[in-house]
């Protein structure tokens, strides 16, 4: 379910720039581009971009590129190529999938034109190779408040220059011998603009473009070209790209680029709660053995999210509510969460599952008997209709249904009372069963059989209504309970956000499912009633062996627990 057409164009200042632009006629079409590097698996964070990219694209009849910008052969591989286009066609599908250009772009596609432009630098006496470490570096470029040193390579003739840079690209230098640097401002209280790293040496090959280079262009001066390569309009990055526009500005004012020349503006990141969503400490994550893998489904990337459950309109609504702003904030993990639950609620049909059982046995219904009672799919949506569930005198109900020693407001099932098994009877708690060491095992209850469908002819009341299975017709399935990674609402603050891993963000259960739920194919949603929202794995349900993953619980019950605190 999706409300995204139905919806007005949303407003914000960077959609304001474009309309600008274009009712000015500085731009007369609209180019955006998507531009993840490919070392790692998207996350929750760059759904945000995606969603305003492809976004704007669509609403202006446009297109938006998406481009790996492959500049560091050392961190990039072709697996995060894969799952990235998988997540991008993942999430727009249906939606903008129509505005993605029919080509993928590499920025490793354009090397060639790139290594033409830092010659041009050179020969126009605004870049230089230098032959200071990184670790020298660091005293010639000096601090914000306090003007640099010229590195003592910084007057190099053009001729010697050309020279060196051709010998960089035979590979005659080893990685970190030399680099190529912009001849800009040591003085600049903007870091990157004193003298910053155009191109260094990497003998490493090229998950793209293979061996064919050991010199690789940096991000900053790779981004902007590429941007004009491809005649991008609007270039929409987030805020923390803010302080490198200068030099985004410097490479397309020093170099005989295509006029209209693209300008970046930058837009605040989505920060989320009980969330990290730094790539090394994700890649961290996995590679250590917290999660199990980029797609695990406690884990905040575009993978995870899908593999829990989520729907990609669920996650695009839920950017579309943040909408677009220059400042920085926190957004509630709750948020995404109800995005999903709304979602369902009207979507999903409704099944019994009893996630921790424990047996009922109805003394006074007969042996062998069998009534079918019908159930309705989901409240929210008649045309759902209903189906008939199977009732007999063995049941399931969750343990935490039953208390032998209730408080005063426990309204389920104990010894002596009543509740009301939904769609089926009332029925009583006469006795319990234990083993050697005391343990409930079984529950001995009668029924009331004038109460068939849920109410008393005499017109009693009951508080409580429970949910059940027959346990002569109930299929087993696993079900994985997932909850929030982290305990705390800020883990990527802390020194060290491993210590603030929940422990208990995956339960393993060994369910009772009503039969219905054998037909369940993977890659369906359904909601168990009054236990969430749950999604038959696609990877490891088969025909007879379900996996069924909690998505979301029908309420936010951190909330719930924050507002006791």
């Amino acid at each position: 379910m999706s409300n995204e057409s139905t919806q007005d164009t949303p407003r914000d200042f960077v959609r304001d720039i474009v309309a600008t632009d274009l009712a000015s006629g500085k731009h007369d079409h609209v180019v955006t581009r998507f531009p993840p590097e490919p070392n790692g698996y998207l996350h929750i964070g760059h759904a945000k971009s995606i969603c305003l990219n492809f976004g704007i694209a669509l609403e202006n009849d446009g297109v938006c590129n998406l481009r790996f910008d492959d500049t560091n052969p050392v961190k990039e591989d072709t697996e995060y190529v894969e799952s990235i286009q998988a997540d991008v066609r993942w999430l727009i599908d249906g939606w903008a999938s129509q505005v993605m250009a029919s080509e993928i772009f590499f920025a490793s596609d354009y090397f060639g034109q790139l290594h033409d432009y830092a010659v041009q630098l050179i020969k126009d006496g605004k870049a230089y190779v230098c032959d200071l470490k990184a670790e020298e570096w660091e005293e010639y470029r000096g601090v914000p408040e306090k003007s640099g040193k010229d590195s003592p390579f910084r007057n190099r003739s053009v001729e010697e220059n050309l020279d060196l840079f051709t010998r960089m690209r035979a590979g005659e230098f080893a990685d970190g011998e030399k680099t190529l640097r912009g001849k800009i401002d040591m003085a600049s209280p903007n870091l990157h603009m004193r003298d910053p790293v155009l191109y260094r040496i990497r003998h490493e090959e090229h998950h793209h473009a293979g061996d064919q280079w050991c010199i690789y262009p940096m991000y900053d001066f790779t981004h902007c070209l590429s941007d004009s390569i491809e005649g991008i309009t609007h270039s929409i990055c987030t805020l923390e790209f803010e302080v490198h526009r200068p030099l985004y500005d410097w490479a397309l004012d020093e170099l005989p680029v295509p006029q209209p020349r693209p300008h970046q503006y930058e837009f605040a990141k989505l920060n989320l709660t009980y969330t990290v969503m730094s790539k090394r400490r994700l890649i961290q994550m996995v590679e250590d053995g917290h999660v199990n893998g980029w797609d695990d489904p406690r884990m905040p990337t575009l993978a995870g999210l899908r593999r829990r459950g989520y729907t990609a309109a669920s996650i695009r609504n839920f950017c579309r509510s943040l909408g677009v702003t220059k400042y920085n904030s926190l957004t509630d993990i709750g948020l995404l969460e109800n995005s999903i639950r709304e979602e369902l609620n009207a979507t999903a049909e409704r099944r019994c599952a009893v996630l921790d059982p424990i047996e009922v046995i109805i003394d006074n219904y007969p042996e062998g008997q069998v009534e079918q009672m019908t159930a309705i799919n989901n409240p929210e949506d008649e045309n759902a209709g209903k189906r008939e569930v199977p009732f007999s005198r063995r049941l399931y109900i969750e343990r935490a249904d039953f208390m032998e020693d209730p408080p005063k407001k426990f309204f389920r099932l104990a010894p002596g009372r009543e509740v009301r098994l939904r769609y089926a009877y009332f029925i009583t708690c006469d006795r319990v069963e234990k083993d050697a060491e005391g343990n409930i095992t079984r529950l001995h209850c009668t029924h009331d059989p004038e109460t068939r469908g849920g109410n008393a002819p005499d017109g009693r009341k009951v508080k409580g209504t429970i949910h059940w299975v027959s346990a002569d017709h109930a299929i087993t399935a696993e079900v994985r309970l997932y909850d929030r990674l982290f305990t705390e609402e800020e883990p990527g603050a802390m020194e060290n956000h491993l210590d603030s891993l929940n422990q208990s963000s995956l339960k393993t259960l060994t369910a009772q499912l009503e039969p219905a739920l054998a037909q369940a194919k993977p890659g369906d949603r359904v909601q168990f009633e009054r236990n969430g929202y749950f999604y038959a794995d696609p990877i490891d349900s088969t025909k007879d062996a379900l996996v069924f993953n909690r998505i979301v619980s029908l309420r936010d019950t951190w909330a719930k627990i924050a507002g006791k605190q």
